[in-house]
């Protein structure tokens, strides 16, 4: 029996998917071409620690403004002013459901008024801010502790039609007293509890550990040297979360020029697409087909799905499958075969033995 073809996309849905390539399809360019490495390099990192998921209903239409304006600005800044813009972004607030995070108290009355379900509290953002955003799972923090930071963040939403940014709604939030970390936020307060509860995460030394550690492993090792982390989280604190200082003490330390980790990481299939071209010199006439690759490679960007966003680590990456297919894209960039793209007159044989190499990243 015939069956009924998918509907075609509307205008609306197409125009969003337009948007969302034109958007990878900018972040593979500007790793390529930047003259501003660093701040890619940053962007990239930062956005995987804050990750929120395109494929997760209106989240693409949101992913653009999130990483030009809650991520890209504040990569060499403070944390806390990172870790505030993307608390307050439509995108995270509908990825991670705090959109919907209300008081219970509250929810019962709208239920009433609408004849519809009730609405309450939702930990979903209150955990991942705490175990993946600032203190880390090791983190010392309860169960207890992520209620309370949901109670903190009941009210934090946005306009529900077209998600145009945020709002607090002071009724639907729980004023209470809150514990958090040993800490008492007192009762009566509105937006001032989510923004007490991001100042003292911000300020924790477990989220200066966190935060050290992950730029360690993305610049130095999978298994970073603890003096380093030692070192970058004191930074961290001394400066108040000054991010330019963190990233300074990791790159110019002994332990980023030492010869064991020079080479030592293995590249994601972004980073060594990127290089490659890079190195090849090639000159990149449509970007779609290398977002593609970045698919096929394992590494769609923007639709990583879990909150804890792509791996940074060899182990995620390194599976004979994967490497195959590494192998396969540098033999056809070699050989003009990849689409899209135009090769330097010069480019020979000789010179293309250099695209094996960025599997590794080096200095």
């Amino acid at each position: 029996a015939a069956t009924d073809a998918p509907a075609a996309p509307t205008e609306a849905q197409a125009n969003r998917r337009r948007v969302l390539q034109e958007l990878a399809e900018a972040k593979l360019l500007r790793a390529v071409y930047s003259e501003r490495q660093l701040e890619a390099v940053l962007t990239d990192a930062w956005f995987n620690h804050f990750n929120v998921f395109a494929g997760k209903g209106p989240t693409r239409g949101y992913v653009t403004a999130y990483e030009r304006d809650a991520i890209r600005p504040h990569v060499l800044g403070r944390f806390r002013d990172l870790l505030g813009a993307t608390a307050r972004h439509p995108a995270m607030l509908f990825y991670l459901d705090n959109w919907e995070n209300i008081d219970p108290a509250a929810g019962e009355r709208l239920s009433r008024r609408a004849a519809r379900p009730p609405r309450g509290l939702n930990e979903n953002y209150a955990r991942e801010l705490l175990e993946l955003h600032t203190l880390g799972v090791d983190g010392g923090y309860t169960q207890a502790d992520v209620v309370a930071v949901a109670r903190a963040f009941t009210g934090w939403t946005m306009r529900p039609r077209d998600g145009s940014g945020f709002r607090f709604v002071p009724a639907l939030h729980d004023r209470g007293a809150k514990t958090l970390l040993g800490q008492t936020l007192p009762a009566g307060r509105g937006i001032e509890d989510g923004e007490a509860v991001l100042d003292l995460l911000a300020a924790h030394p477990a989220t200066a550990r966190r935060v050290a550690r992950m730029l360690v492993v993305r610049f130095v090792s999978d298994t970073p040297p603890e003096a380093l982390v030692a070192r970058a989280a004191a930074r961290f604190l001394a400066t108040s979360g000054d991010l330019r200082e963190v990233v300074r003490v990791i790159v110019t330390s002994p332990e980023f020029f030492a010869s064991d980790t020079i080479g030592a990481k293995l590249k994601t299939p972004l980073e060594f697409v990127a290089s490659a071209l890079r190195a090849s010199g090639a000159d990149v006439r449509a970007a779609g087909p290398l977002t593609r690759i970045l698919r096929d490679l394992g590494m769609p960007p923007y639709f990583c799905q879990p909150p804890t966003g792509y791996d940074d680590t060899a182990a995620a990456w390194a599976a004979s499958g994967a490497l195959v297919s590494r192998v396969n894209f540098a033999v056809d960039l070699a050989a003009g075969r990849v689409p899209g793209l135009r090769l330097p007159p010069a480019f020979t044989p000789d010179t293309a033995t250099t695209i094996g190499a960025p599997a590794f990243q080096h200095r």
